[in-house]
Protein backbone atom coordinates (compact mmCIF):
# COMPACT_ATOMS: atom_id res chain seq x y z
CA UNK A 1 0.00 0.00 0.00
CA UNK A 2 1.00 3.83 -0.47
CA UNK A 3 1.83 5.18 2.70
CA UNK A 4 3.53 8.93 3.36
CA UNK A 5 6.28 8.65 5.83
CA UNK A 6 9.50 10.96 6.74
CA UNK A 7 12.57 9.85 5.71
CA UNK A 8 15.92 10.38 6.77
CA UNK A 9 18.58 10.91 3.69
CA UNK A 10 20.49 13.78 4.10
CA UNK A 11 23.02 13.13 7.28
CA UNK A 12 23.44 17.73 6.39
CA UNK A 13 19.63 18.13 6.40
CA UNK A 14 18.19 19.48 9.54
CA UNK A 15 15.21 16.94 9.93
CA UNK A 16 13.20 13.90 7.80
CA UNK A 17 11.51 15.13 4.82
CA UNK A 18 7.86 13.78 3.74
CA UNK A 19 8.02 11.00 0.48
CA UNK A 20 5.13 8.94 -0.55
CA UNK A 21 6.73 5.29 -0.03
CA UNK A 22 4.92 1.47 -0.46
CA UNK A 23 4.71 -0.86 2.53
CA UNK A 24 4.64 -4.13 1.84
CA UNK A 25 2.32 -6.58 3.70
CA UNK A 26 2.70 -8.18 7.44
CA UNK A 27 4.60 -11.01 7.33
CA UNK A 28 4.28 -13.96 9.80
CA UNK A 29 4.08 -11.96 13.46
CA UNK A 30 3.49 -8.31 12.06
CA UNK A 31 1.17 -6.56 12.51
CA UNK A 32 0.12 -3.30 10.19
CA UNK A 33 -0.25 -0.29 11.90
CA UNK A 34 -2.34 3.03 11.58
CA UNK A 35 -0.10 5.85 13.49
CA UNK A 36 -2.52 8.22 15.39
CA UNK A 37 0.72 10.43 16.86
CA UNK A 38 4.37 9.59 17.37
CA UNK A 39 6.60 11.54 19.88
CA UNK A 40 9.72 12.71 18.92
CA UNK A 41 13.13 11.38 21.27
CA UNK A 42 16.61 12.69 21.06
CA UNK A 43 17.19 9.19 19.49
CA UNK A 44 15.70 10.48 16.85
CA UNK A 45 17.66 13.40 16.18
CA UNK A 46 20.81 11.87 16.98
CA UNK A 47 19.97 8.93 14.44
CA UNK A 48 18.60 11.01 11.88
CA UNK A 49 22.26 12.15 10.52
CA UNK A 50 23.04 8.77 10.80
CA UNK A 51 24.90 7.36 13.59
CA UNK A 52 24.15 3.91 14.26
CA UNK A 53 21.39 3.30 11.54
CA UNK A 54 21.11 3.17 7.97
CA UNK A 55 19.95 5.37 5.89
CA UNK A 56 17.99 5.89 4.18
CA UNK A 57 15.25 5.20 6.75
CA UNK A 58 11.69 6.11 8.38
CA UNK A 59 12.76 6.68 12.36
CA UNK A 60 10.39 7.00 15.04
CA UNK A 61 9.84 4.56 18.10
CA UNK A 62 7.26 6.33 20.17
CA UNK A 63 4.27 5.63 17.89
CA UNK A 64 0.43 5.03 19.20
CA UNK A 65 -2.38 4.05 16.56
CA UNK A 66 -4.85 1.50 15.49
CA UNK A 67 -4.37 -2.09 14.58
CA UNK A 68 -5.56 -2.22 11.31
CA UNK A 69 -3.60 -5.62 9.69
CA UNK A 70 -3.09 -8.94 11.19
CA UNK A 71 -0.35 -11.36 9.69
CA UNK A 72 -0.51 -14.82 9.84
CA UNK A 73 -0.04 -16.17 13.46
CA UNK A 74 -0.44 -12.75 15.54
CA UNK A 75 -2.52 -13.70 19.05
CA UNK A 76 -3.83 -11.34 21.48
CA UNK A 77 -4.54 -8.65 18.78
CA UNK A 78 -7.68 -7.48 17.01
CA UNK A 79 -8.21 -5.07 13.74
CA UNK A 80 -9.36 -1.95 15.36
CA UNK A 81 -7.39 -2.62 19.00
CA UNK A 82 -5.75 0.81 20.09
CA UNK A 83 -1.96 -0.10 20.69
CA UNK A 84 1.44 1.90 22.11
CA UNK A 85 4.95 0.69 20.27
CA UNK A 86 8.04 0.22 21.78
CA UNK A 87 11.30 -0.76 21.52
CA UNK A 88 11.99 -4.48 19.50
CA UNK A 89 13.40 -7.64 21.29
CA UNK A 90 13.46 -11.31 20.38
CA UNK A 91 11.85 -12.97 23.48
CA UNK A 92 14.15 -15.98 23.71
CA UNK A 93 17.00 -15.10 25.14
CA UNK A 94 17.23 -14.93 29.04
CA UNK A 95 16.86 -10.88 29.58
CA UNK A 96 13.81 -11.25 27.38
CA UNK A 97 12.73 -14.30 29.89
CA UNK A 98 13.27 -12.39 32.53
CA UNK A 99 11.42 -9.33 31.73
CA UNK A 100 14.13 -6.96 30.86
CA UNK A 101 13.82 -6.48 27.01
CA UNK A 102 15.55 -3.54 27.03
CA UNK A 103 18.69 -5.73 27.21
CA UNK A 104 17.93 -8.65 25.06
CA UNK A 105 20.84 -9.82 23.06
CA UNK A 106 19.60 -8.76 19.75
CA UNK A 107 18.63 -5.56 20.61
CA UNK A 108 20.79 -3.49 18.51
CA UNK A 109 20.19 -5.48 15.13
CA UNK A 110 16.32 -5.50 16.29
CA UNK A 111 16.73 -1.53 16.92
CA UNK A 112 19.00 0.09 15.08
CA UNK A 113 19.75 -2.41 11.76
CA UNK A 114 17.10 -0.72 9.75
CA UNK A 115 15.42 -3.99 8.95
CA UNK A 116 14.59 -7.67 9.57
CA UNK A 117 17.16 -10.20 11.10
CA UNK A 118 16.66 -11.86 7.56
CA UNK A 119 18.04 -8.73 5.95
CA UNK A 120 14.78 -7.38 4.40
CA UNK A 121 12.84 -4.17 4.75
CA UNK A 122 9.17 -3.19 4.75
CA UNK A 123 9.21 -0.06 2.84
CA UNK A 124 10.39 1.06 -0.98
CA UNK A 125 10.52 4.31 -2.91
CA UNK A 126 6.92 4.25 -5.19
CA UNK A 127 7.97 3.30 -8.46
CA UNK A 128 11.56 1.35 -8.01
CA UNK A 129 13.07 3.74 -6.52
CA UNK A 130 15.33 1.34 -4.36
CA UNK A 131 14.32 0.40 -0.45
CA UNK A 132 14.35 2.37 2.36
CA UNK A 133 15.15 0.82 5.77
CA UNK A 134 12.50 0.00 8.45
CA UNK A 135 11.77 -1.62 12.05
CA UNK A 136 13.24 1.33 13.74
CA UNK A 137 12.78 -0.06 16.95
CA UNK A 138 10.75 -2.27 15.38
CA UNK A 139 8.30 0.66 14.07
CA UNK A 140 9.45 3.41 12.08
CA UNK A 141 6.56 5.46 13.11
CA UNK A 142 7.12 8.31 11.49
CA UNK A 143 4.93 7.33 8.66
CA UNK A 144 1.09 7.26 8.47
CA UNK A 145 1.50 3.58 8.54
CA UNK A 146 3.85 0.76 9.80
CA UNK A 147 4.86 -3.05 10.63
CA UNK A 148 5.71 -4.42 13.80
CA UNK A 149 6.54 -7.57 15.39
CA UNK A 150 3.84 -8.76 17.61
CA UNK A 151 6.04 -8.09 20.57
CA UNK A 152 6.57 -4.47 20.12
CA UNK A 153 2.76 -3.46 20.37
CA UNK A 154 1.12 -3.10 23.54
CA UNK A 155 -2.57 -2.91 24.02
CA UNK A 156 -4.32 -0.44 25.22
CA UNK A 157 -8.17 1.08 26.78
CA UNK A 158 -10.05 2.58 23.90
CA UNK A 159 -11.15 5.63 26.42
CA UNK A 160 -7.51 6.79 27.20
CA UNK A 161 -6.53 9.65 24.41
CA UNK A 162 -4.46 7.65 22.14
CA UNK A 163 -2.73 11.00 20.06
CA UNK A 164 -1.31 11.29 24.30
CA UNK A 165 0.14 7.99 24.68
CA UNK A 166 3.29 7.33 22.43
CA UNK A 167 5.76 8.77 24.54
CA UNK A 168 5.23 6.12 27.13
CA UNK A 169 7.03 3.97 24.93
CA UNK A 170 10.29 5.53 25.41
CA UNK A 171 10.98 9.12 26.77
CA UNK A 172 8.32 8.43 29.58
CA UNK A 173 9.20 4.86 30.68
CA UNK A 174 13.06 5.59 30.76
CA UNK A 175 13.03 8.11 33.36
CA UNK A 176 9.60 6.43 35.34
CA UNK A 177 10.65 2.94 34.96
CA UNK A 178 14.42 4.08 36.04
CA UNK A 179 13.10 5.39 38.73
CA UNK A 180 10.47 2.20 39.86
CA UNK A 181 11.95 -0.63 38.44
CA UNK A 182 15.72 0.23 38.14
CA UNK A 183 16.74 1.47 41.09
CA UNK A 184 13.26 0.72 43.05
CA UNK A 185 13.00 4.33 45.21
CA UNK A 186 10.73 4.35 48.02
CA UNK A 187 9.00 5.82 50.48
CA UNK A 188 11.29 7.97 52.45
CA UNK A 189 13.68 7.83 49.96
CA UNK A 190 16.00 10.82 48.52
CA UNK A 191 17.40 11.63 44.63
CA UNK A 192 19.00 13.76 42.82
CA UNK A 193 17.52 13.87 38.89
CA UNK A 194 20.30 15.60 36.40
CA UNK A 195 18.38 17.05 33.85
CA UNK A 196 15.25 17.42 33.64
CA UNK A 197 13.86 17.33 29.85
CA UNK A 198 11.27 14.59 29.20
CA UNK A 199 13.42 11.82 31.14
CA UNK A 200 13.81 13.77 33.88
CA UNK A 201 10.92 14.98 34.39
CA UNK A 202 9.19 11.43 34.43
CA UNK A 203 11.68 10.77 37.04
CA UNK A 204 10.44 13.34 39.18
CA UNK A 205 6.93 12.22 38.62
CA UNK A 206 8.04 8.97 39.30
CA UNK A 207 9.95 9.61 42.64
CA UNK A 208 6.80 11.68 43.71
CA UNK A 209 4.18 8.64 42.63
CA UNK A 210 6.45 6.41 45.15
CA UNK A 211 6.42 8.80 48.05
CA UNK A 212 10.26 10.00 47.94
CA UNK A 213 11.13 12.21 50.60
CA UNK A 214 13.29 14.61 48.84
CA UNK A 215 13.64 15.24 44.70
CA UNK A 216 16.40 17.26 43.82
CA UNK A 217 15.91 18.81 40.28
CA UNK A 218 19.33 20.07 38.57
CA UNK A 219 19.68 21.91 35.02
CA UNK A 220 20.75 24.63 34.00
CA UNK A 221 16.87 25.90 32.17
CA UNK A 222 15.46 27.75 34.88
CA UNK A 223 11.98 27.15 33.01
CA UNK A 224 12.24 23.35 33.09
CA UNK A 225 13.22 24.06 37.05
CA UNK A 226 9.84 25.37 37.66
CA UNK A 227 7.82 22.86 35.81
CA UNK A 228 10.04 20.04 37.95
CA UNK A 229 8.61 21.98 41.15
CA UNK A 230 5.23 21.54 39.86
CA UNK A 231 5.80 18.41 39.30
CA UNK A 232 6.99 16.74 42.53
CA UNK A 233 10.41 18.28 42.96
CA UNK A 234 11.44 19.40 46.48
CA UNK A 235 14.37 21.10 45.45
CA UNK A 236 15.59 22.96 42.61
CA UNK A 237 19.49 23.57 42.03
CA UNK A 238 20.62 25.80 38.43
CA UNK A 239 23.44 23.82 37.33
CA UNK A 240 25.65 26.79 36.89
CA UNK A 241 25.58 27.68 40.15
CA UNK A 242 28.74 27.35 42.11
CA UNK A 243 29.16 24.40 44.39
CA UNK A 244 26.33 22.02 42.89
CA UNK A 245 27.05 18.98 44.45
CA UNK A 246 27.65 20.84 47.96
CA UNK A 247 23.98 21.97 48.00
CA UNK A 248 23.41 18.16 46.66
CA UNK A 249 24.88 16.53 49.94
CA UNK A 250 23.04 19.81 52.32
CA UNK A 251 19.37 18.63 51.75
CA UNK A 252 19.69 15.66 53.79
CA UNK A 253 23.20 16.42 55.31
CA UNK A 254 25.02 13.49 54.03
CA UNK A 255 24.34 13.22 50.30
CA UNK A 256 21.17 11.49 48.69
CA UNK A 257 20.50 7.89 48.16
CA UNK A 258 20.05 7.61 44.62
CA UNK A 259 21.07 10.09 41.51
CA UNK A 260 19.75 9.80 38.21
CA UNK A 261 21.72 11.59 35.44
CA UNK A 262 19.86 12.13 32.04
CA UNK A 263 23.17 14.28 30.18
CA UNK A 264 26.32 12.89 28.20
CA UNK A 265 28.39 15.93 29.98
CA UNK A 266 31.30 14.19 31.93
CA UNK A 267 31.39 17.10 35.27
CA UNK A 268 27.71 15.92 35.66
CA UNK A 269 28.85 12.43 35.56
CA UNK A 270 31.06 13.24 38.33
CA UNK A 271 28.75 14.98 40.13
CA UNK A 272 26.27 12.60 40.26
CA UNK A 273 28.46 10.04 41.96
CA UNK A 274 29.92 12.43 44.09
CA UNK A 275 26.59 13.97 45.58
CA UNK A 276 25.60 9.88 46.63
CA UNK A 277 25.34 9.23 50.47
CA UNK A 278 27.05 5.96 51.89
CA UNK A 279 26.09 3.19 49.98
CA UNK A 280 24.42 5.08 47.37
CA UNK A 281 23.75 4.42 43.48
CA UNK A 282 24.36 6.90 40.74
CA UNK A 283 21.79 5.68 37.49
CA UNK A 284 22.71 7.11 34.24
CA UNK A 285 21.06 6.61 31.07
CA UNK A 286 23.66 8.28 28.19
CA UNK A 287 27.12 7.82 28.37
CA UNK A 288 29.68 11.04 28.87
CA UNK A 289 30.61 12.06 25.74
CA UNK A 290 34.90 12.68 26.20
CA UNK A 291 37.42 11.84 28.41
CA UNK A 292 35.28 10.49 31.86
CA UNK A 293 36.44 8.24 34.53
CA UNK A 294 34.63 7.50 38.46
CA UNK A 295 36.76 7.67 41.38
CA UNK A 296 37.32 4.05 42.10
CA UNK A 297 38.76 4.37 45.30
CA UNK A 298 35.48 6.86 46.69
CA UNK A 299 33.28 4.62 45.07
CA UNK A 300 35.17 1.27 47.04
CA UNK A 301 35.01 3.35 50.23
CA UNK A 302 31.59 4.59 50.07
CA UNK A 303 29.90 1.63 48.70
CA UNK A 304 28.85 3.11 45.96
CA UNK A 305 27.34 1.87 42.46
CA UNK A 306 27.08 3.28 38.92
CA UNK A 307 24.23 1.47 37.20
CA UNK A 308 23.37 2.03 33.68
CA UNK A 309 20.14 1.94 32.64
CA UNK A 310 18.10 1.34 29.10
CA UNK A 311 14.44 1.42 28.82
CA UNK A 312 13.74 1.84 32.48
CA UNK A 313 14.45 -1.57 32.87
CA UNK A 314 10.56 -2.30 32.15
CA UNK A 315 8.56 -4.28 30.37
CA UNK A 316 6.48 -2.37 28.05
CA UNK A 317 3.86 -4.46 28.26
CA UNK A 318 3.27 -5.14 32.10
CA UNK A 319 4.72 -1.11 32.44
CA UNK A 320 3.30 0.87 30.16
CA UNK A 321 -0.14 -0.10 31.30
CA UNK A 322 0.63 0.75 34.97
CA UNK A 323 1.67 4.60 33.74
CA UNK A 324 -1.30 4.80 31.68
CA UNK A 325 -3.59 3.96 34.95
CA UNK A 326 -1.71 6.45 37.12
CA UNK A 327 -2.01 9.18 34.77
CA UNK A 328 -6.21 8.30 34.41
CA UNK A 329 -5.74 8.40 38.26
CA UNK A 330 -4.82 11.87 38.02
CA UNK A 331 -0.88 10.65 40.23
CA UNK A 332 1.07 10.92 36.83
CA UNK A 333 0.50 13.87 34.82
CA UNK A 334 2.73 13.23 31.54
CA UNK A 335 1.01 14.74 29.58
CA UNK A 336 2.31 18.43 30.76
CA UNK A 337 5.09 17.52 28.66
CA UNK A 338 4.06 17.19 25.54
CA UNK A 339 3.43 19.94 22.59
CA UNK A 340 1.55 18.97 19.73
CA UNK A 341 2.41 19.57 16.20
CA UNK A 342 1.34 18.28 12.78
CA UNK A 343 2.84 15.90 10.69
CA UNK A 344 4.01 18.03 7.79
CA UNK A 345 5.80 19.88 10.12
CA UNK A 346 8.52 17.51 11.54
CA UNK A 347 10.78 20.04 10.90
CA UNK A 348 9.32 22.41 13.16
CA UNK A 349 9.03 20.18 15.91
CA UNK A 350 12.19 18.20 15.19
CA UNK A 351 13.84 22.22 15.66
CA UNK A 352 11.83 22.80 18.69
CA UNK A 353 13.08 19.12 20.38
CA UNK A 354 16.72 20.19 19.58
CA UNK A 355 16.68 23.63 20.78
CA UNK A 356 14.36 23.02 24.08
CA UNK A 357 11.49 24.73 23.28
CA UNK A 358 9.11 22.03 23.79
CA UNK A 359 10.09 19.13 26.14
CA UNK A 360 8.78 16.15 24.32
CA UNK A 361 7.15 17.24 20.73
CA UNK A 362 4.43 14.79 19.70
CA UNK A 363 3.62 14.51 15.56
CA UNK A 364 -0.54 14.34 15.12
CA UNK A 365 -0.44 11.69 11.85
CA UNK A 366 -4.11 10.46 11.70
CA UNK A 367 -7.14 9.77 13.87
CA UNK A 368 -8.20 7.28 16.28
CA UNK A 369 -11.77 6.60 15.16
Amino acid sequence: MKITAAVSRDPESHAPSLEELELEAPRPGEMRIRLVATGICHTDLHEHPGRHAPHPIVLGHEGAGVVEELGEGVTGFAVGDHVILSGNSCGKCPSCLGNRPTYCDLAMPLCFGGQRLDGSTSLAKEGGGGKVHSHFFGQSSFATHCLVPQRTAVKMDKDLPLEKLGPLGCGVVTGAGAVIEALKVGYGDTIAIFGVGGVGLSAVMAAKLVGAKRIVAIDLNRERLVLARELGATDCIAADEDGVVEKIRAVTGRGVRFTFNTTTVPEVHTWALEALAMNGTAGFVAAPRGEWSPKMFAMLAGGRQLRGILGGDAHPGLFLPQLAEYWRQGRFPFDRLLTFYPFAEIDRAFADAESGKAIKPVLLIGDAA
